[in-house]
């Protein structure tokens, strides 16, 4: 009887609330009319218990309503706004958008599309790959994510347009198709309009490979959020989950992650919800300021004076040492100097292991930006990405004294370790790995897309970032190339696995090339202003 009654009154929210097609036949809409009093309709949880069941089915299912937990999409404008089309934009689309909400949920989504889209170059785009999906997965809810998992095949449905979700739910959920909204482009910039495309199916169609008619799938959505009329006609039966569940929903934990968020770019390191976002504007203007205070006086200054002033503007240090990881080795009469051997987090790296040493260092880069080269306080010297030429450079800089390297070649944020070059290894006599990680707030101080000279600002901008610094025990000489006989990619290995043991971070062997290939498109080779 319980289900009785809740299939009852399921179908009677559904009738008043069911949109009739912009232009349909009076067939068509008997049609769906007498197939949507003929479906079954369920709580989401009643799917859970059928996994064996619903294994070679396919589901349809709204991302937004019956996937994510929050029913916002402001963060994820924002985020377009931000990233796509900078600042100004984006104080202009968090001052429109009260206004927005008056105008109700069609013609509001319609308009933030216009505000964050409008102008944007359509092949410059790569926000719905690089940047969203890691703000997508944070709202995922995990009892949402079990149910879609469940069966084989998935089609994704989305208010958003689609260039902004297909990547998450592609990429991230193995979705096989994802249905949204179309953005017109004129001569390769979008306009801001959504194209007219007429939902009758023939998408869905060519999807499920059955005739439009068919039922031959389950929908998933939420009360407050119906799927289309055209997908329910191919739906045997609708699951609903309301309001109030989602809001007792738990959010996806990492572990459970289809596939693991290893590589993103953009500069917001908050999620952007309205108060977020306006506390963010609130302390710009004052984190300007503190950023024209710490660059200069971390350039200028020697290390006692800066280290206590950076620290009183709220820029933190934490340092941990092992007894040998300095430890002298003059009186060996060895013929270079000690290899720091760090895992990369941003372009500071180098300069915060010379200030915490307190001595001069040297240091090596595949490339960085003309104006970050200039200010550096620390001997930079450029790889060119030939093995000898490359070699010959450090093993130069090793005979003027101590050097520090980070050898994954680029920056990675997330607690993984990408594959170490092997080239310090067969140079260094003293190796000493330092576990670097790094805690920022509000934004990132690396970018794959962006402008890299603006990544100290950025970092500085932050109301406190913290850099924290383990150096490690020295390799002892029965695990270096030069005394113990070891195999240079045996020395880099164990490198690595010692560095992510120290700061619990997971070890990959994803390279330099993969980060840039899956962020901009590119093998990591950019002009001078936006070199990586």
């Amino acid at each position: 009887m319980a289900r009785k009654s809740f299939s009852q009154n399921a179908l009677s929210f559904l009738y008043k609330h069911l949109r009739r097609p912009e232009n349909p036949t009076s067939t068509q809409w008997k049609i769906i009319n007498a197939h949507a009093s003929q479906l079954k309709y369920e709580k989401y949880t009643s799917l859970v218990h059928r996994a064996e069941e619903l294994s070679n089915q396919t589901l349809i299912f709204h991302s937004e309503a019956s996937l994510l937990k929050s029913s916002s999409l402001f963060p994820y404008f924002m985020v377009v706004a931000f990233e796509a089309g900078g600042l100004l934009r984006a104080l202009i689309f968090f001052l429109l958008y009260p206004l927005v909400c008056l105008f109700g949920e069609e013609l509001g989504l319609k308009i933030q599309i216009f505000l964050c889209f409008f102008g944007i170059k359509k092949e410059s785009f790569r926000l719905g790959t690089a940047v969203l999906p890691r703000l997508f997965l944070q709202d995922v809810g995990d009892e949402g994510f079990e149910v879609v998992k469940i069966c084989g095949r998935k089609v994704g449905v989305s208010d958003l347009p689609r260039i902004m979700v297909e990547g998450f739910l592609k990429d991230y959920l193995g979705v096989d198709a994802v249905l949204g909204k179309e953005l017109k482009v004129v001569c390769g910039y979008y306009v801001g309009l959504v194209e007219d495309i007429k939902a009758d199916g023939n998408v869905l169609d060519e999807i499920l490979g059955e005739k439009r008619t068919g039922s031959v799938a389950i929908g998933f959505c939420s009360y407050k959020k119906l799927l289309d009329q055209h997908l329910l006609a191919h739906c045997k039966e609708v699951c609903l989950v309301s309001e109030t569940e989602k809001r007792n929903w738990h959010i996806l934990p990492r572990e459970k992650y289809p596939k693991p968020l290893i590589f993103h770019d953009g500069r917001l390191a908050l999620r952007p919800t309205q108060l977020a976002t306006l506390a963010m504007f609130m302390w710009i203007p004052l984190g300007i300021f503190l950023v024209l205070i710490r660059v200069p006086v971390g350039i200028t200054l020697p290390h006692w004076m800066s280290n206590p002033i950076l620290a009183f503007t709220g820029a933190r240090t934490t340092v941990a040492r092992s007894k040998s990881s300095t430890a002298s080795t003059n009186n060996e009469k060895r013929p270079n100097g000690i290899f720091y051997v760090c895992n990369h987090r941003t372009l500071l790296d180098p300069l915060y292991v010379q200030s915490v040493l307190d001595k001069p260092l040297s240091t090596v880069t595949y490339s960085i930006s003309k104006f970050t080269e200039l200010i550096a306080p620390i001997r930079t010297i450029h790889l060119t990405r030939d093995r000898e030429t490359d070699g010959m450079a450090m093993k130069k800089l090793l005979s003027y004294g101590d050097v520090v390297v980070c050898t994954e070649g680029t920056t990675c944020r997330e607690p993984y370790l990408l594959r170490f070059s092997p080239l310090f290894a067969e140079l260094a006599y003293d190796i000493v790995p330092v576990a670097i990680d790094v805690q920022v707030s509000m934004f990132y101080g690396t970018t794959a897309g962006g402008c890299k000279c603006l990544d100290y600002a950025f970092h500085f901008l932050n109301p406190y970032p913290t850099y924290c610094i383990k150096f490690l025990e020295k390799l002892p000489d029965s695990h270096t190339c030069k005394f113990g006989g070891v195999s240079k990619f045996e020395v880099a290995n164990h490198v690595q696995h010692e560095i992510a043991k120290a700061l619990g971070f997971q070890c990959t062997s994803l390279t330099r090339k993969d980060k840039y290939m899956i962020l901009a498109g590119n093998e990591g080779i950019i002009q001078d202003s936006k070199r990586p």
